[in-house]
């Protein structure tokens, strides 16, 4: 299902079902994870996957439009582009550890000491979330960074802009109080 998604926001030229297609891919994909037992990442993609990106691309889109428009270029080297680093990155896979692996060192050093060491450490009886909120509370702080500075990326991007003053004023207007105001108070 998430291939056939995918495959469709290829060939849909419609941005706003392209979003939707791709909040649907989030949601799949948040349900996978949720069979992987990752159910912390599986909230945090259906929350910002396809939650927050959502609304941030819809806003774009009803500020920008909602058409795609087809440019003459070739598309041959950003087909290259997206080929060689494909290439790159299951070449850099090769290495790891078959998924599931008793033997791989996460299961050798890292997962032992959490078990084992964690209570005493932290002093919580749930595990995921001693490792959570302590082991990896700097990785979740910057997690939140990321996703707080694409935010406000986006909301800069889109070009939100301070009302107008209604009329000009001097900087000796801009400090007396207004009619109304001198008469409330």
């Amino acid at each position: 299902m998430l291939v056939a998604t995918a495959t469709a926001a290829l060939w849909i030229r419609s941005l706003f079902a392209v979003t939707m297609l791709f909040s649907i891919y989030s949601l799949l994909a948040a349900s996978l994870f949720i069979t992987l037992d990752a159910v912390d990442v599986a909230f945090t993609e259906a929350a910002v996957g396809a939650g927050i990106s959502t609304v941030l691309v819809l806003t774009t889109l009803a500020r920008t439009g909602y058409r795609q428009r087809l440019r003459a270029q070739s598309v041959a080297l950003p087909m290259t582009v997206v080929i060689v680093t494909g290439a790159v990155l299951i070449w850099g896979t090769a290495d790891m550890p078959r998924f599931g692996d008793p033997l791989a060192p996460v299961h050798q050093h890292v997962a032992p000491r959490y078990i084992e060491d964690s209570p005493h450490e932290i002093g919580m009886p749930n595990m995921v979330t001693s490792i959570l909120a302590s082991y990896r509370g700097f990785d979740t702080l910057g997690e939140t960074a990321v996703i707080f500075t694409a935010g406000v990326g986006v909301l800069a991007l889109l070009g939100i802009r301070r009302r107008a003053p209604t009329r000009a004023q001097s900087p000796e207007d801009a400090s007396r109080p207004s009619e109304s105001e001198s008469e409330h108070g």
